[in-house]
């Protein structure tokens, strides 16, 4: 039987794919039209492409299958229409699932995110009981809305009988982030010189490895209908900017920025690029996302599934490396 991935070309859904392989899994990848498959090049795959909006595409990727991890979505802080966010990550979702369903399969694994977790009042790690709530909604920009909105309806799948377990990934770090996700940019700016300074906040951190193993954990042994948050290091932006300076050997910002001062950067940010008709750097609300602490407890995920934990040097090592052989730190 065939383990279909939706996504596989991209950042995490290429790292799955990889060790759904070393398991001896045949799979099929789902690839949107026009997407580049560099991620995939030299694997013994089979690719489909397919939008997965496509009832009939995705409805025949699935024959022959037993096994869906569904990641395809757009990972953006700004889109020049944001109702296309709506339609790859909800609609999209809702469709891919809808055709899971009548296809009988064993196991799905839905990837959705930590910005689907709602944030606590009391300032501690957010665990996968912590319900996405009013203040998350009106703080997120339209891709957390997407998320959680996906998610919802993920679940909701569950409990009308699909085999369903949901992920909820942090910030993922690695190799093969040719996008390069927003993320993945952190790193970029670092290598760059192009850091202002950094924000007096933190955030969750994770090896992408340890995230497309936690996918594969998910299906051999998630419960359904529950989620699992696979996140591994909270870090304050500080410390992770002196640890990408260490590993790179570049200057560390040493500047704090503050939160009104960096939301009104982003806001210049997104109206200057909106203006030139271009991708902003930073937005309003992605900087007043990133300006406030997110951190997570990984406890079930770990406990339940035996999610792995490589240390952080060792991801951004990884990084730094990638980066820097495929010309993106300048």
């Amino acid at each position: 039987m065939k383990t279909v991935v939706t996504g596989a070309s991209g950042f995490i859904g290429s790292s799955v794919v990889r060790r759904l392989l070393e398991r001896g899994k045949e799979v099929r990848c789902y690839v949107e039209p026009g997407a580049k498959t560099a991620n995939l090049d030299g694997l013994d795959v089979e690719i489909v492409v397919g939008d997965v909006n496509d009832r009939d595409a995705i409805a025949g990727a699935l024959k022959g299958a037993d096994t869906l991890y569904h990641l395809a979505a757009i990972y953006a802080i700004w889109l020049k229409d944001p109702a296309l966010m709506y339609r790859v990550n909800v609609e999209g979702t809702k469709t891919v699932l809808w055709a899971a369903y009548k296809a009988n399969l064993q196991k799905v694994v839905y990837t959705s995110s930590i910005a689907a977790v709602g944030r606590r009042e009391d300032g501690q790690p957010s665990t996968e009981a912590d319900e996405f709530g009013s203040r998350d909604w009106d703080d997120g920009n339209a891709y957390i809305r997407s998320k959680w909105l996906s998610e919802v309806d993920a679940l909701r799948f569950a409990r009308e009988g699909l085999p369903l377990v949901a992920v909820n990934p942090g910030f993922p770090f690695g190799e093969r982030d040719s996008a390069p996700t927003p993320t993945g940019a952190f790193i970029i700016a670092a290598l760059q010189k192009k850091l202002p300074g950094y924000m007096d906040a933190g955030f969750c951190a994770v090896d992408v490895d340890d995230v497309a193993e936690g996918h594969v954990l998910a299906a051999e042994k998630g419960r359904v209908g529950e989620r699992y948050i696979l996140a591994n290091h909270n870090v304050t932006f500080k410390d992770f900017y002196e640890l990408v300076a260490r590993v790179a050997d570049v200057p560390a910002p040493t500047r704090k920025i503050p939160i009104w001062a960096a939301s009104g950067i982003g806001w210049a940010m997104e109206k200057y690029a909106v203006a030139r008709k271009q991708r902003p750097l930073a937005t309003y609300k992605a900087a007043k996302y990133a300006a406030t602490t997110h951190y997570f407890d990984n406890s079930k995920a770990r406990r339940e599934l035996g999610l792995p934990v490589t240390p952080l040097e060792t991801t951004i090592e990884k990084s730094v490396r990638w980066f820097r052989a495929h010309g993106y730190a300048g």
